[in-house]
């Protein structure tokens, strides 16, 4: 018997210890995703200043529909520019040009002196929100490992309900000043926030992916060793990006020389929109459609109009009505918290499915608490009353916990590289019309259909959304981002497909047989399943 024999123990049959998460990935996650502070922000201090501004401007109704909505419009100019914008310089600068933009935005709301003043003011405000909302969640999910990346990239909706809290604390605040001030503090303290994020910018790294594409290897190896556990996932993942950039493996130089034609976005909308491949396709159709369904179940209308319809369910005095905006703020923040750590235990569909499920019970019981309010104004049905207040709850709290953050997880990981800044984009711009459409039209909509109706009307359209998901939409927990495409183009048959690539690579990794560089429209293909085969 062999006297250096290893001698096995009980701790040699316990199962591997979980990786503990990156710090340093934490706090830049942290710091980028403050952008969509001033998005929540925004939303939720003009739920309580349009009351005081109305009275002071004395404006219509569709003067206020306009005020609150069109941020959403105007955004998607930001929206439109980031996507280059980052290829261009950098996805980090591009962070400090939202702060700069939203910056002057909220200096001009907060000093108005009329209604088309104001307008301007939210036009530049909403050109900052569009250039955050779009690159926070790009930023994150390159920098983020991917055994975290669903709980950092989440971040971003954290930020806006956090955005939203603060927004409506600020509310209840200054509501205590003259009503001609205190609307201008709640608009101008807004600057804060961005100041904040354009000097925090200066201790981030630039991200990895970015920096590949740029040809930069070795500033993409160091800014990985910094945010993976080992040096040997950090390898791995520079390596899985230059493939994805079509840099050979075995190359090793500090600075190469990549394709820019390929990597900084020529050619990128012809192969999202034009000569689509079906794994394409069906990322688009889902980043896309995610993003229309969480602003059609109408969760805008419940934040920024929370003060009418608390005051449809009987809260008639201003100090009440933003007490109980407070509350819908605080629910937020708490379930987005929850959701964070959640996502890579639970993964996305369970938690994307149970949303909207709760979604749809809270507007259609909403919707019918209204209707019984409704009945008879002049009475007031206690229990009817605490029904709409508590299902305004249930509905942020369901919404926080699955649609907020999943939202922006899913649409930025699905996406390739090199199509992934104009993609997010498009996604993005989605989900601000149908945003801007909604906030613009609730007050008409309401008055033609009644408030019940407006609600009914949202738990039909989430109705749809939930099948929608439950057809369409692959798992992509614990999965990179380099592998993702490779669950993508079977559109309703993709469960047969996921276990067709567990099967070819039991690690979890999907092995691509071949990637042709000098295909034009960059497919993977695999021997095993042809997944990026071309209609």
């Amino acid at each position: 018997m062999a006297m250096n024999a290893k001698t096995t123990t009980l701790a040699d049959f316990d199962p591997p210890l979980k990786p503990k998460r990156n710090k340093f990935a934490f706090v830049c996650a942290t710091m980028a995703s403050m952008t969509s502070v001033l998005l929540g922000y925004d939303i939720g201090v003009m739920s309580g200043a349009v009351i005081y501004i109305k009275d002071q401007f004395k404006i219509s109704d569709v003067q206020v529909e306009l005020l609150v909505g069109l941020l959403n419009i105007y955004s998607l100019i930001g929206s439109a520019a980031a996507g280059r914008t980052s290829d261009w310089i950098g996805r980090r600068w591009t962070i400090v040009i939202a702060a700069t933009i939203f910056f002057a935005g909220a200096l001009l709301m907060g000093f108005a002196t009329s209604y088309a003043f104001l307008m301007v003011g939210r036009f530049v405000a909403g050109i900052g929100v569009g250039y955050g909302c779009m690159i926070a969640p790009v930023y994150t999910a390159e920098l983020a490992p991917a055994a975290s990346r669903g709980f950092l990239t989440s971040f971003p909706e954290v930020f806006i309900n956090v955005g939203i809290l603060l927004g409506y604390v600020s509310n209840y605040g200054f509501s205590k000043l003259a009503a001609n001030i205190g609307w201008r503090f709640m608009l101008g303290i807004g600057a804060v926030p961005s100041i904040l994020l354009a000097l925090s910018v200066l201790a981030m790294p630039e991200s990895p992916r970015w920096l590949v594409m740029q040809g930069r290897l070795a500033d993409a190896r160091r800014v990985l060793e910094r945010t993976c556990s080992t040096t040997e996932e950090a390898q791995l993942r520079l390596n899985e990006i230059k493939d994805a950039a079509g840099i050979p493996g075995n190359c090793n130089d500090d600075v190469v020389r990549v394709n820019k034609r390929k990597n900084n976005g020529e050619g990128v909308w012809k192969e999202l929109i034009v000569h689509p491949t079906r794994p394409v396709r069906h990322i688009l159709m889902c980043a896309l459609g995610i993003h229309f369904f969480q602003q059609c179940a109408g969760l805008d209308a419940v934040v920024l109009y929370s003060p009418r319809i608390f005051e449809k369910a009987g809260l008639n005095g201003n100090n009440e009505k933003l007490l109980a905006t407070v509350a819908v703020g605080v629910v937020k923040t708490t379930f987005i918290l929850v959701a964070t750590f959640l996502l890579d235990r639970v993964g996305r569909r369970p938690l994307l499915l149970g949303s909207f499920a709760g979604m749809i019970t809270s507007l259609a019981t909403l919707g019918m608490s209204l209707t019984v309010i409704g009945q008879d104004p002049t009475r007031k049905v206690k229990w009817a009353v605490g029904l709409c207040i508590s299902t305004v709850l249930s509905t942020v709290a369901f919404f926080s916990i699955g649609a907020g953050p999943i939202t922006g997880v899913y649409s930025t990981e699905i996406f390739p590289l090199r199509l992934r800044a104009q993609g997010l984009s498009m996604g993005i711009a989605t989900n601000r019309v149908v945003s801007g459409v909604i906030s613009m039209t609730f007050l008409s909509l309401y008055k033609a259909i009644t408030i019940g109706g407006a609600f009914f009307l949202f738990a039909g359209i989430s109705t749809i959304g939930f099948f929608f998901f439950y057809m369409f939409y692959p798992e992509t927990q614990g999965k990179t981002l380099e592998e993702i495409e490779g669950l993508f183009g079977s559109f309703i048959n993709w469960r047969t497909a996921n276990l067709d690539l567990k099967a070819a690579a039991p690690s979890g990794n999907m092995e691509k047989d071949d990637y042709d560089d000098k295909d034009k429209n960059n497919n993977y293909k695999n021997d095993n399943i042809q997944l990026a085969s071309k209609d």
